[in-house]
């Protein structure tokens, strides 16, 4: 089966023609997810067995590549329900059947959502400002704010953590556990009108006692750095996804960026294309050795996550790398799309100033290029001597 077979023209044609609008109305890309919810594009980690399709990360990044080049903001939102779903995928392949019934519940149509990041906390996955107060039944009630939580007016199952600063003898203790929507002690912000992404619908999610039962926590670990296989699984699947959505924005930005120059004329070059020019033909050189680059990069690293490569004490210095190189490379391309193309493509409603709007949103995402230094720094050099 290929990307085309699950995402086909017709059907990215549909979706593409709809990003505008959506942009424009700061509204939620509804259409576009029942499309893709009907055509099992939700299920794409889910196991045959299940009625998914089965598949791994790289083929997923394939698809969320192609995807990202019709809708940016789509693909994104998406994005954050094949993390959670995708993690279950890696953990299996571990050997770890602890989210299994990720996959089972996202088979019978359970949409989920990633609440992780909070304002100021960048420590992210090592800590938490959110309060998780445990409960006599054993369940724990979370109370805090979470950023970015895209998904939010369709979500059903949401992923968040929190710390218990009771447990383990006062040293603490993060709690990850998933909420229900029909759970009380929720609530949507409505505070997503930002300059780009805007489909996504990214809204910080407001928790005020919301209460996860003993049944839906899967993980409780230290405070800090640590080697659990749910840590390296969501490192893998997210900043492999993410680096994906980026790289299929430059990957359209690239292409129209070909279109534009092979349709401008100079009055310089007696009438011919700007293709003839050769200070444009050095840009659209430099931008397409850089695609080739994070291409290699994404494709590999995807596979290697698949087949369980052995990379060490090397595997997050390697994830971080990917999305930093694909973020960046992404503002790069579409910045000389934008170049190349002339002024039209700095009025609204043309497709280059959006991408130039949504492209910006990668650098908010982690890790963000001071963390991906860091952990890089130290995964070669070793930690800062105390």
């Amino acid at each position: 089966m290929t990307p085309e077979d699950i995402l086909p023209y017709e059907l990215l044609e549909r979706i593409r023609d709809r990003a505008a609008g959506y942009d424009r109305d700061n509204s939620f890309f509804h259409e576009d997810f029942r499309e893709l919810a009907d055509a099992g594009y939700l299920k794409l980690f889910v196991p045959e067995s299940d009625g998914g399709r089965g598949l791994g990360l790289a083929e997923v990044a394939a698809l969320q590549r192609r995807l990202a080049g019709a809708a940016p903001a789509t693909a994104l939102g998406v994005n954050m329900h094949l993390v959670w779903t995708g993690v279950a995928r890696v953990l299996e392949n571990m050997g770890d059947g602890s989210l299994s019934f990720v996959l089972k519940e996202a088979g019978e149509g359970e949409v989920f959502a990633f609440a992780i990041s909070e304002a100021g906390n960048d420590s992210m996955l090592f800590d938490s400002g959110t309060v998780a107060a445990r409960l006599p039944n054993g369940g724990y009630s979370f109370t805090g704010r979470k950023i970015f939580t895209s998904l939010s007016p369709v979500w059903t199952r949401l992923g968040t953590f929190g710390k218990d600063g009771t447990a383990r003898g006062g040293a603490g203790e993060l709690v990850f556990g998933f909420l229900d929507r029909q759970a009380a002690g929720h609530s949507t912000a409505g505070d997503w009108d930002t300059l780009g992404m805007r489909a996504s619908q990214s809204n910080s999610t407001l928790l005020e006692g919301a209460v996860v039962p003993s049944e839906r926590i899967f993980r409780k670990l230290p405070p800090g750095p640590n080697q659990d296989p749910l840590i390296f699984a969501v490192f893998a699947c997210f900043e492999t996804l993410l680096a994906a959505v980026y790289t299929g924005i430059a990957e359209r930005a690239f292409e129209l960026a070909l279109e534009a120059v092979k349709r401008r004329t100079s009055a310089k070059y007696g009438g011919r294309s700007f293709a003839q020019d050769p200070d444009i033909r050095w840009k659209i050189a430099d931008a397409a050795m850089a695609l080739d680059s994070v291409q290699a990069q994404l494709a590999g690293l995807a596979r290697d996550v698949d087949g369980g490569a052995d990379h060490g004490g090397f595997w997050f210095a390697k994830l971080v790398g990917l999305k930093l190189r694909a973020t960046e490379t992404a503002r790069a391309v579409v910045d000389t799309a934008i170049r190349v193309s002339g002024g039209a493509s700095y009025f609204r409603g043309a497709e280059l100033e959006r991408l130039y709007r949504d492209v910006l949103a990668g650098i908010f995402h982690p890790s963000n290029d001071e963390s991906a230094h860091n952990t890089v720094a130290n995964a070669w050099l070793g930690p800062l001597e105390r």
